[in-house]
């Protein structure tokens, strides 16, 4: 069927957005995109400070980076997290950068679910920017989805406004109870999301309790993924990948796919105390690595 002016011309739209942020996701710097061949895929992990909340900012950065985790999603107010506001409050942008650079951090991700983004723009794009992690709002019934996610994202024109002068990504997390949760929720996002610093976080936690499919999330997201909780439903440190049931082979799998030019980011809430947390972390961060080196050697799910 030949397709009419009017679908070439959306077509021709999308295309450009599509472009417009891939371009966007790479000019962050190279302490955050640094795109891997086409042919090939290259794992890098993030970790949040939230794991180790119980500790000062720089004692969190010095076991994070003891754990070889390249970067750093450092928490704002949630469940208590001292991080974000410590470092912005206390150490300004230079101490936090001095931190980092002593211990060979990089910065990544800022959760700022507790707060919001405008609190802590200044601060952010101080660091150089990064990509501010924040949830969606709450949930609607199926018939209403498309007009409200189209309202939800017209909403954020003044954080992505902040977000231009700063330098930052804004990234939505999936959740449950909120308007991105399913996937048509995520289809419906894709679809009218069309700034080139906005995206999403992707939580498989949520997306399991719904029974959803981790990889058509991710195949649905495509470029407009900026950040992967590597995360699974179950209790305790048994959400981390190696350590719960879950095969994450397919997932990065997926991640592959898409040409992921961010971090995988290990995650779980009601984290244990510190020295427990570091065990769990360690296996994660193997368990993640091994997964990875048998993609890298052609071991992959088949590909269509």
């Amino acid at each position: 069927m030949k397709a009419s002016p009017q679908s070439r011309s959306i077509s021709r739209r999308r295309f450009l957005a599509q472009s417009a942020t891939a371009a966007a996701a790479c000019a962050v710097g190279s302490q955050l995109c640094g795109a891997p061949p086409a042919s090939e895929w290259n794992m890098r992990l993030s970790t949040s400070s939230i794991h180790f909340s119980r500790l000062p900012i720089e004692q969190a950065c010095q076991r994070i980076a003891a754990l070889g985790f390249e970067a750093i999603d450092i928490w704002s107010p949630h469940a208590g997290c001292p991080h974000l506001d410590d470092a912005k409050n206390r150490l300004g942008p230079d101490g936090l950068k001095q931190v980092l650079e002593q211990n060979k951090l990089k910065t990544y991700a800022y959760s700022v679910y507790s707060g919001g983004f405008p609190k802590y723009a200044d601060f952010i794009g101080a660091m150089g920017g990064g990509v501010a992690v924040r949830g969606s709002t709450g949930q609607r019934p199926p018939e209403e989805l498309t007009a409200r996610m189209k309202e939800f994202v017209a909403s954020l024109q003044p954080e992505l406004e902040l977000a231009e002068k700063h330098d930052v990504y804004l990234a939505i997390e999936n959740h449950s109870g909120q308007l991105l949760n399913s996937l048509d929720s995520l289809k419906a996002f894709v679809d009218v999301a069309r700034h080139p610093r906005l995206g999403i976080a992707l939580a498989p936690y949520h997306l399991q309790h719904i029974k959803a499919s981790v990889e058509d999330a991710i195949a649905i997201c495509g470029e407009r993924l900026l950040f992967f909780y590597a995360w699974q439903a179950q209790p305790g440190t048994q959400q981390l990948p190696g350590i719960g049931p879950t095969d994450f082979t397919p997932w990065l799998d997926a991640l592959a796919k898409v040409k992921f030019r961010w971090y995988v980011n290990p995650f779980m809430h009601g984290e244990p105390e510190p020295d427990e947390m570091t065990v769990a972390l360690r296996t994660s961060r193997d368990y993640l690595l091994g997964r990875a080196k048998q993609l890298a050697a052609g071991s992959s799910l088949p590909r269509s």
